[in-house]
């Protein structure tokens, strides 16, 4: 594949085309790369590794908290690494990391049990900095929006399709747990590289851009400082408040399959089912924040939301309980309440904040400081799981966080908005 610097005649036509042609060009381009990319860390998630464990743990935990901590050390790297890193890198980056994570797989299968544990570590890390890098093209745009939103919700959409490959890869193709992730992952590269290349085309944030929503540019260590000084008290209960979204997620996106058994259902389709129509009204919601042209209305809409999903997390959990709905509907309910608190942190939110309070910076440097602490969480959740409830089922302790996350969330999310409100008020009476 051929990544140039020079532009191509792509490139000329998306700056002559209409906004109408440009996003869905970028939201195309943007969804189907970032679900080839998941695919490659998620497809593993559907086999359950029964009657393996290692040490007391079930050898699926061991894989998953594995995963998760190189994850989350390449969310610490990219603090620096993705906040000052040049456009002109991303494809090529892109391109190195997903191969990476793919070659990992192929160690995994090859290399005996447990020793091969340590290759779900170098399938992580990598892939832990490749958001940044494809959130880095669509960024500071008039319509970030829907960019954001369509990139976003391919974890919605690739969770659930990659489990279903993986399901079937083993079901219909009789291929191991061991060689499934590799033989998915191979399945999902080669678009992979058709989608990099189309979104590789897009041309810079034009001037109009940037008047709207701010100059995106790389941040230094003084800088990126500043700034958490500057939204310190906010900055602290949004990331507590996405360590608990992103522990949860990681719950259920890793877990679900066995929480599915728990309640009965044992179907590769099931996955997409459920997931799809999440992805889709979350995309129709988050893309409708498009049409908000103040800044500031927007940035507060979305912690409307964020609060909203936190409130459906725990009401549809004591719907299921009582018996008011099956659980296929609960799990879409948990689902879509999830996705209302994630999705916003990586689409829309910290591009309105930045808009909202005319600060030059990135939003690889903000997404990248919450998800430090995110994947911390995710893996303290794991442990705690393993050595602190180990006998409760994958279901109870599912609902369990269902109810935690509602209540501490929905407080965390409540002072964000008390906080920034008046932050902003203060913003404006200075300027």
């Amino acid at each position: 594949m051929e990544l140039i610097d020079q532009e191509s005649s792509v490139t000329r036509w998306l700056r002559r085309s209409s906004p109408l042609a440009f996003t869905i060009y970028a939201s195309v381009a943007a969804f189907c790369l970032y679900t080839c990319i998941f695919a490659l860390r998620k497809t593993f998630t559907v086999a359950t590794f029964s009657d393996i464990s290692y040490l007391g743990i079930d050898y699926k935990i061991w894989l998953v908290m594995f995963q998760v901590m190189g994850y989350a050390s390449a969310k610490f790297l990219g603090i620096k690494i993705i906040s000052e890193l040049k456009a002109r890198s991303r494809a090529f980056g892109i391109l190195l990391m997903s191969g990476i994570a793919t070659i990992s797989w192929l160690f995994f299968a090859l290399v005996p049990h447990p020793c091969n544990i340590i290759f779900l570590f170098f399938n992580g890390m990598p892939l832990g900095l490749v958001w940044g890098m494809v959130f880095g093209y669509v960024e500071g745009r008039r319509n970030t929006d829907v960019l954001g939103a369509a990139l976003a919700v391919s974890f919605i959409f690739s969770a659930g399709l990659g489990k279903s490959v993986g399901g079937f890869v083993m079901r219909d193709w009789q291929v191991s747990e061991f060689w499934m992730p590799l033989v998915s992952s191979l399945l999902f590269f080669v678009p992979l590289l058709f989608f990099l290349w189309m979104l590789n085309q897009l041309p810079p944030p034009s001037a109009q851009d940037e008047a709207v929503r701010a100059k995106r540019q790389p941040m230094t260590g003084a800088e990126r400082k500043k700034f958490v000084a500057t939204f310190m008290v906010g900055l602290v209960l949004l990331i507590l408040m996405y360590a608990m979204l992103t522990a949860f997620r990681d719950l259920r996106d890793n877990f679900s399959a066995d929480v599915w058994k728990e309640l009965g259902y044992d179907n590769p389709q099931i996955f997409t089912r459920t997931e799809t129509p999440i992805s889709l009204l979350i995309l129709v919601i988050m893309g409708s924040i498009v049409f908000i042209a103040n800044n500031y209305r927007a940035f507060m809409l979305v912690l409307v939301l964020i609060l909203l999903g936190m409130v459906l997390l725990g009401v549809a959990t004591w719907m299921f309980q009582e018996g008011l709905i099956g659980p296929p509907v609960w799990m879409t309910l948990i689902g879509m309440g999830l996705y209302l608190g994630y999705i916003p942190f990586n689409s829309v939110f910290f591009d309105r904040m930045l808009a909202t309070f005319r600060y030059a910076g990135t939003v690889g440097f903000l997404m990248y400081l919450a998800d430090s602490v995110g994947y911390v969480g995710s893996i303290g959740v794991m442990f705690y799981k393993q050595f602190g409830r180990a006998d409760v089922s994958w279901l109870n302790y599912f609902i369990s966080g269902s109810y935690a996350l509602s209540i501490l969330g929905g407080g965390c999310i409540l002072g964000a908005i008390f906080y920034f409100r008046r932050k902003y008020r203060g913003w404006v009476g200075e300027a």
